[in-house]
């Protein structure tokens, strides 16, 4: 009898294709089926929350997949962690009722995105932070996150939007603080679309080094033109910290 599960996986994708299964690739995706399958000896179809591109990390990826096992949740976990490559870890793995689907059911997302503006290499954490030349003001960071918090059709912000689909969505959130040499964007809303958050933190980085001014951003949510956004930030710096569902 098949019993459904819900997993929550944490990964350094530097090395991967991304979280969706590619053929003759490496993915996040790819690499849990393969244990899956090694464990209970059938195909299996695993549903994450969301997809990551090549590069980006996470912290609390969510997905779920139907099982034909009689293995417990803890006996699960253990196999798999055994079998995964370093980079990858299941935090939880808990039998969910039949209904539960990680994507559709999923209300909202939380991603980090992580900036280094100091003037020494950061050799120990290259792979988790955008470096930029010259000092980013946060001041006027936030200024821009003003115009991109609420509801708004984010066609400008999304790379190769789909005409059929609605570029509509409710960003509630955007924090922004420094450490040093750091600066931490931290986004929160009720979905994300293809390089939204990456090209929302490249326009932001613009503005705080004064490539751009705060105000450009509501021409570019007005009129939906991609050009008139910033560049898109490098997959490294970003980090999927969780996903929202409603109270069980």
């Amino acid at each position: 009898m098949q019993r459904n599960f819900r997993m929550t996986v944490g990964y350094d994708g530097t090395r991967y294709s991304g979280w969706e299964h590619k053929a003759g690739r490496d993915t996040i995706q790819g690499k849990l089926a393969q244990v899956l399958e090694r464990m209970t000896g059938q195909t299996v179809h695993i549903i994450g929350a969301g997809r990551t591109d090549a590069g980006v990390h996470a912290r609390g990826m969510v997905a779920n997949v139907l099982l034909d096992t009689e293995m417990g949740d803890t006996d699960i976990i253990n196999y798999v962690n055994q079998y995964l490559p370093e980079d990858i870890v299941v935090y939880e793995m808990t039998e969910v009722p039949e209904r539960f689907h990680a994507r559709y059911n999923a209300t909202g997302k939380t991603y980090q995105y992580r900036i280094y503006d100091g003037r020494q290499k950061p050799v120990f954490d290259r792979k988790y932070v955008w470096k930029v030349d010259g000092r980013a003001d946060i001041l006027r960071m936030k200024a821009g996150a003003d115009y991109l918090q609420g509801t708004h059709d984010f066609a400008a912000f999304c790379k190769n939007p789909q005409k059929k689909k609605s570029t509509v969505r409710t960003v509630d959130r955007i924090e922004i603080s420094r450490d040093g040499d750091y600066v931490t964007l931290t986004f929160h809303g009720n979905g994300f679309l293809y390089h939204m958050v990456r090209i929302m933190t490249g326009t932001l980085v613009e503005i705080g080094l004064g490539r751009m001014e705060p105000e450009q951003i509501a021409d570019a949510l007005a009129t939906g033109d991609r050009t008139l956004a910033g560049v898109t930030a490098p997959a490294q710096g970003l980090t999927l910290l969780g996903i929202d569902y409603p109270a069980r």
